[in-house]
């Protein structure tokens, strides 16, 4: 049985081949950003954006920052999928979760 774990979430997931073109989104980011599948990611980024994310997956890095985007702020973190048989980075998967006004941060090392 196959399951799509990103089309029933709350927040955006898209995910790219090591050549920027979009393999996949879910109904959240098609939402947010219009079908992009089938298109170059780097199209829609700055040269320096474009950058690293050329530089995440030729080396296997992660990004991860805030924005605001139409008056919400978001987490954005981009990771890389490796190949299954390979073990190379195959592309990059970006997730852009809304983030709430006050959101608590925990310090779980902390005994209390």
């Amino acid at each position: 049985m196959k399951f799509d774990y990103f089309e029933h979430v709350s927040f955006a997931a898209t995910v790219c081949d090591k050549e920027g073109i979009v393999l996949y989104q879910n109904a959240c980011s098609i939402e947010r950003n219009g079908n992009v599948i089938g298109q170059n990611l780097y199209g829609c980024h700055n040269p320096r954006s474009a950058a690293m994310i050329k530089d995440m997956i030729a080396h296997g890095g992660s990004n991860t920052y805030q924005v605001i985007k139409h008056g919400q702020l978001r987490l954005i973190h981009q990771t890389p999928w490796y190949e299954e048989a390979t073990g190379e980075v195959a592309g990059l998967i970006e997730l852009s979760i809304a983030m709430p006004d006050n959101c608590p941060t925990y310090n779980r090392d902390k005994k209390e």
